[in-house]
């Protein structure tokens, strides 16, 4: 989980720097909310559940991690999907806007779950001999 969860926090890392070069080269940044949420939610918040989850193992092989992961990877596009045509005009990207932005919610409490069942008891965590990224 914590591989997967990396592996997709470095392609929204990469689609966040081009957006924002693209942005700055042709001065047009209307797009602005979209590129820091792919920064934050895409890059940011991914790798820290990858992280998170590489030094606990327990929390990353429950079904919670797994669920939480598809609600966070469907909700993230569908949620910027939704914000970026909502700036190009489409009114109607409203309802997917918000379907998108409650299934990260409802992804980010399934982690908080997560965190709390499974995050705290030493013998959970990776050591340092272990810990290989």
């Amino acid at each position: 989980m914590g591989k997967a969860y990396l592996k997709v926090a470095t392609v929204y890392f990469t689609i966040g720097v081009l957006a924002g070069l693209t942005m700055g080269i042709i001065h047009d940044f209307r797009f602005t909310s979209v590129h820091a949420h792919v920064n934050l939610l895409g890059w940011v918040t991914m790798a820290l559940f990858g992280i998170i989850y590489h030094l606990y193992p327990n929390a990353a092989n429950s079904k919670l991690a797994k669920t939480q992961f598809w609600f966070h990877n469907i909700g993230v596009p569908v949620m910027l999907g939704g914000i970026a045509l909502q700036i190009m005009g489409v009114s109607a990207a409203l309802a997917p806007t918000i379907i998108g932005s409650i299934v990260v919610v409802l992804g980010v409490i399934l982690f908080m779950v997560n965190v709390f069942k499974h995050v705290g008891n030493d013998s959970n965590i990776k050591s340092d001999k272990n810990v290989s990224l």
